[in-house]
């Protein structure tokens, strides 16, 4: 069916790297799967970035999502943890590219916001939020596998929007997000 689709989000990690599935259906989004890779026990981080590539391919060969959302690195202090993170994310982004599918990055404060309404929120914020709209039975001990989902699901809240859209309630809020534009 035309108007059906399926969003993988993915929270790239080199320790653990969570990821979520749903179905799209007409206008109604439908939990598919959560989980999450365990990578802290390689020690080669190499062969970490090859598991990510090789389940991140399986994942898309099972499920053949439509779309693929992922969550952006966050500027961290140290450069090191960055740059692996960085490469994490490049690999699962080049698993999906190899199988043509399209792939929208999200920061991390975009998918927060999408899913609590706060840029801000907690993890446990997150996943509780996800619960009550998903309809989830319990949550995952850890939380990455609902980083992952919320990208998925942020993406799907973000259908249809040009990316970079701005949203203005008023001349405050058009002023604020365009201080550059304002003569003084």
């Amino acid at each position: 069916m035309a108007n059906e689709r399926i969003i993988l989000g993915i929270d790239p990690g080199t320790s653990i790297m969570g990821f979520g599935l749903i179905k799209i259906v007409g206008k109604n989004m439908q939990f598919m799967q959560l989980n999450e890779l365990q990578l802290s026990k390689y020690d080669n981080h190499y062969q970490k970035l090859k598991i990510i590539f090789e389940r991140t391919i399986e994942l898309i060969d099972t499920h053949n999502p439509d779309e693929i959302a992922i969550e952006a690195p966050f500027f961290g202090k140290n450069v090191q943890s960055m740059l692996k993170l960085g490469r994490a994310q490049g690999v699962a982004m080049a698993a999906g590219l190899s199988r043509d599918i399209p792939i929208t990055e999200y920061e991390p404060k975009k998918i927060k916001m999408a899913i609590t309404g706060n840029g801000n929120a907690s993890k446990e914020q997150v996943a509780k939020m996800l619960q009550q709209l998903l309809g989830l039975k319990e949550l995952p001990k850890n939380l990455d596998s609902t980083d992952g989902l919320a990208a998925a699901v942020c993406h799907f809240f973000n259908s249809g929007k040009t990316v970079g859209e701005k949203n203005y309630t008023g001349w405050d809020a058009f002023v604020k997000q365009n201080e550059e534009r304002v003569k003084k």
